[in-house]
């Protein structure tokens, strides 16, 4: 416990006091140019892993096959680990996330910029249209758009039913689904301080189509991207 408790601290400083000059650095090119922010979007994602790695010996194992082309990715939501890993694993994919993050300063500017879509769910329809203007402008740009589908980060062992939000967002999109199943939370805990070594597994799950009704998509993606969540196990062993 004290090794990983160190290493934890390690890992602590190297990864955010790293993160402050890349996000000043995003800041500055914020107005000149989208790309190169998109750049170090997945600069940061590279940086997080490298000192998960290195630091707290964590490494990532992808078990199937990232598709090539144009997808909504629904993924179930364990820890930050896989938040940031997104950004290193994907080709500049827009993200759906809650409301709360787009109030970080500074942070909130550049993630909008970049293709973060922050959703109210408490805002009623207002809020709905909103988000589903800018689902349809990445789908235009031909950007695969990544959601929770729980709509928030859960412990290891539990599993929720789908946010109401999922099923709209896959008729507007018309894309095919990719479900990711993950198990993070056992090493990298969504509260907690101390992280663990091991393996973290992204399980790609069969592309589902688009267009089918909405209690069977939901029941596919539910049990595809639990099927690494085993309630027998402990958070954090």
């Amino acid at each position: 416990m004290l090794v990983a408790l160190l290493r934890t601290i390690l890992f602590t400083i190297a990864f955010y006091g790293g993160s402050v000059p890349i996000v000043i650095v995003a800041f500055i090119i914020l107005p000149f140019s989208r790309h190169r922010l998109q750049g170090m979007a997945r600069f940061w994602g590279t940086f997080h892993y490298v000192c998960a790695r290195s630091l707290l010996g964590i490494r990532a194992r992808i078990d199937g096959t990232i598709p090539d082309g144009q997808v909504l990715y629904a993924i179930k939501h364990e820890s930050f680990f896989e938040t940031i890993e997104l950004l290193r694993i994907f080709n500049r994919p827009a993200v759906v996330a809650k409301k709360e993050l787009s109030r970080i300063p500074l942070w909130s500017q550049i993630a909008r910029t970049y293709g973060m879509i922050f959703i109210d769910r408490a805002g009623g329809a207002t809020a709905l249209r909103a988000m589903m203007a800018e689902v349809r402008r990445f789908v235009a740009e031909g950007r695969s758009i990544v959601i929770y589908p729980e709509g928030t980060s859960t412990p290891p062992g539990q599993q929720p039913p789908l946010q109401a939000g999922f099923a709209g967002l896959y008729k507007l999109a018309k894309l095919p689904v990719v479900p990711i199943a993950l198990d993070s939370g056992h090493l990298y805990p969504r509260r907690g301080f101390i992280k663990h070594p091991g393996v973290v597994t992204y399980k790609f799950g069969e592309i589902i189509p688009a267009g089918l009704p909405r209690e069977e998509i939901e029941a596919r993606v539910h049990a595809a991207i639990n099927v690494l969540n085993d309630p027998q196990r402990v958070q954090g062993d």
